[in-house]
């Protein structure tokens, strides 16, 4: 058993564009512990940044706090946030300012001691955003009433995803161009893997369903075949195809690397790239060696083309060498 408390603090002082008065600071709190209930984990936590900065306003800081239940049968979740209107640390970023944030989750893993099953996981994993104000700006529901594992490492899903989004101002995906308003639409989600202790083991996905004022089809892969201990190809690509009141869009993403562990010591591994949106190709290679305990050296070489579909464009070459060696005294 465990128990812990812990009291963190964070302060910058400038700005990397010269901005004048900027500084941030913040602080944090943390309790956990192993025996809550008697055998239960349990955590509880709080933080809190405020900045300051010339060009900006006096609601300038960001709160928030952090409950936890992550057990094996039951794991729970709750954490809420507020980014006040003016926050915007100079060192760091803000992915999404003047909201506030709520994240729930319930789950439970249920383990099977005979039969097909090795494990049932059911998943409920609600996310709200709204403005200051509190009126609602996203929010979704992932609801995954059927999670199976089979003993033999397969496993099945699917899943319900009540989804809305306000657009204050138009968006465009692939494209096509969504206008502003309100969206509420529901899309679901078909899984099947298979164990990775397979030679050639895989897992394929299909969302389908509503998305904004049309419907939207995912196909996700990934996997990876190992036809002996030495090499190893992995593989994973995605295809969107969308159908949207004002307009159509197709995407398409594509990826493989190729791994050969020539021996413990020398490894070589490539990986390469093609999406339809840029049209380009990447190709990123690495060789590593470690020719001694606290030794290694690393060779990459990247290369990238685009305009695949009508003439062949060189975008970028590189070659990196790196040696890194550590002293023992």
């Amino acid at each position: 058993t465990w128990q812990v408390s812990w009291v963190g603090a964070i302060a910058t002082v400038g700005d990397p564009l010269a901005r004048p008065g900027s500084w941030l600071a913040g602080a944090d709190f943390t309790y956990a512990t192993s025996h809550f209930r008697g055998d239960k984990n349990f955590l509880v936590g709080f933080w809190g940044l405020t900045t300051g900065r010339d060009d900006l306003g006096r609601d300038a800081s960001a709160y928030g706090f952090k409950v936890d239940y992550p057990n094996d049968l039951w794991d729970i979740q709750l954490t809420a946030k507020r980014i006040g209107r003016d926050f915007d640390p100079s060192i760091g970023f803000v992915p999404r300012a003047s909201v506030y944030l709520i994240n729930g989750q319930i789950n439970n893993r249920t383990r099977i001691s005979k039969g097909p099953f090795q494990q049932l996981v059911h998943e409920f994993v609600p996310s709200l955003a709204t403005d200051l104000s509190g009126k609602w700006e996203s929010y979704r529901l992932f609801i995954a009433p059927v999670n199976w594992r089979f003993r033999s490492g397969d496993r099945f899903e699917l899943n319900a995803n009540p989804t809305g989004e306000r657009l204050v101002t138009p968006a465009e995906i692939g494209g096509v161009n969504i206008p502003a308003g309100s969206y509420h639409w529901m899309r679901y989600r078909v899984e099947v893997g298979t164990a990775q202790k397979r030679r050639l083991y895989a897992q394929v996905t299909w969302w389908f369903g509503e998305f904004y004022n049309g419907e939207l089809d995912q196909f996700i892969w990934s996997g990876a075949w190992n036809p002996t201990p030495l090499i190893t190809l992995e593989f994973s690509g995605e295809r969107n195809i969308g159908r949207l009141a004002t307009g159509r869009f197709t995407q398409t993403l594509v990826g493989n690397r190729l791994r050969v562990n020539i021996s413990p010591d020398l490894s070589l591994a490539s990986y390469v790239q093609y999406d339809t949106d840029s049209d380009s190709l990447g190709v990123n290679t690495r060789l590593r060696w470690t020719f001694s305990p606290v030794g290694d050296l690393f060779v990459v070489y990247n290369h990238n083309v685009r305009d695949l579909q009508q003439r062949w464009q060189l975008e970028s070459n590189q070659l990196l060498v790196k040696l890194q060696y550590a002293l023992r005294y």
